[in-house]
């Protein structure tokens, strides 16, 4: 075996593990316990999605299809756009992927080579990283700070951690884990910083429409101009409660479109097209489901948060956008282990915050997208877990 090991690449063999699936392992079989460790809420996909997919496998629809994705789907994306961030949107910029971990990676392929650099702000999603890490480019990590005024991306910092081999920066707003939401301001500044150098900005907004201070979020599509150096990753799986479907997007300039269309030809050949049928009724009839779910995201924020600032004994910014809480517990800086002892004693699953890169290793991070009753349960745990440390 050990042999078998070192004939790989470095680049497989070092791929980093993860560390909520290591949390995860460790408490899944329990009985009785409250899973609020991965992305996702505790809906299931709504059945007028699934029997657009059912109608589809029975109408035959089982064959090779568009490599950039079924029309239907694409011009339901822009539809999709349009009534979201307003202006003009063309299907021609929208390419269909098998999640949007395969828009990550397919980015990744398409502007990175071995050596280059990546930066990262973090904490952030540990498959950001990992994406760039396989490819044998380096991420790079800004740490943002915590402070009184919650996560802050110091641009300086940002542009300072440029090098000669910088091609890109990932910019994920609203953030998983800590629910930090750039201003517009913010992301003119960002975009100024890239275009200073001549590098990419891959953009995760998916949280985009999980934020509590307005109908979306800030995005780059409000500042940004023809021409410029801009990918967008998205997926379906958190606004439609799609996770396990594996379907998402790239958003990019239409001038890109058939280098994007091999690099999906040579590694999914596209996807189903009953998924895609799913996906099309979901972007078109589905925007009643998305503000059910974002209303009782914000509950669900609401009740975390002041039940775990009654304790006194957490530390953590009221989340702007995205479905998680990232607090520190006082006295337990070792979250890995933390996350395992609440498995235990509190029968929950919390995420580590050493899954999620420089900055985020004393920190837990909660997704709060779950029924009040069941999530009311869980907070109870972990304030009794808390105020026994």
């Amino acid at each position: 075996m050990t042999e078998l090991l070192s004939a790989l690449t470095d680049t497989a063999r070092n791929a980093p593990e993860s560390g909520i699936v290591a949390t995860v392992n460790y408490g899944r079989t329990r009985a009785g316990l409250i899973p609020l460790w991965v992305g996702e809420g505790d809906l299931p996909t709504p059945a007028f999605i699934c029997e657009a997919a059912t109608a589809s496998l029975a109408a035959g629809e089982t064959f090779y299809t568009w490599q950039r994705g079924i029309p239907d789907l694409r011009a339901a994306i822009a539809r999709y756009m349009q009534r979201t961030y307003g202006g003009s949107f063309g299907p021609e910029r929208f390419f269909v992927t098998a999640s949007g971990m395969q828009a990550i990676q397919i980015a990744m392929a398409m502007i990175t080579s071995a050596g280059d650099d990546v930066l990262v702000p973090t904490p952030v999603w540990p498959n950001f990283a990992a994406a760039a890490g396989i490819r044998g480019a380096l991420p790079v990590a800004v740490p943002m700070s915590f402070g009184n005024d919650g996560w802050v991306l110091d641009l300086e910092r940002l542009e300072a951690a440029i090098g000669p081999r910088t091609k890109a920066m990932f910019i994920n707003s609203p953030s998983n884990p800590c629910g930090w939401t750039a201003t517009r301001e913010e992301l003119a500044a960002i975009l100024a910083i890239a275009r200073k150098h001549g590098i990419w900005i891959v953009a995760d907004e998916i949280y985009g429409k999980f934020y509590f201070d307005g109908p979306v979020a800030p995005s780059f599509r409000e500042v940004m101009a023809d021409g410029d150096k801009v990918m967008f990753v998205n997926t379906m799986s958190k606004n439609w409660a799609m996770t396990g479907w594996r379907v998402g997007w790239i958003e990019c300039d239409p001038s890109l479109g058939a280098v994007v269309e091999n690099m999906i030809q040579y590694s999914t050949s596209g996807v189903a097209q009953f998924i895609q049928r799913a996906a099309a009724t979901a972007l078109d009839h589905g925007d009643d489901f998305i503000a059910m779910q974002v209303g009782r995201a914000r509950r669900g924020r609401d009740l975390v948060c002041d039940a775990l600032a009654a304790t006194g004994k957490v530390r953590f910014a009221r989340p702007a956008g995205a479905f998680y809480l990232f607090f520190s517990v006082d006295g337990r800086p070792d979250t890995r282990q933390l996350s395992f002892d609440l498995v235990d004693r509190a029968n929950i699953g919390l995420a580590p915050g050493t899954a999620f890169g420089a900055g985020g290793e004393a920190f837990l991070r909660m997704c709060f997208a779950r029924g009040e009753d069941s999530l009311a349960i869980a907070t109870e745990r972990l304030v009794a877990a808390i105020n026994a440390i």
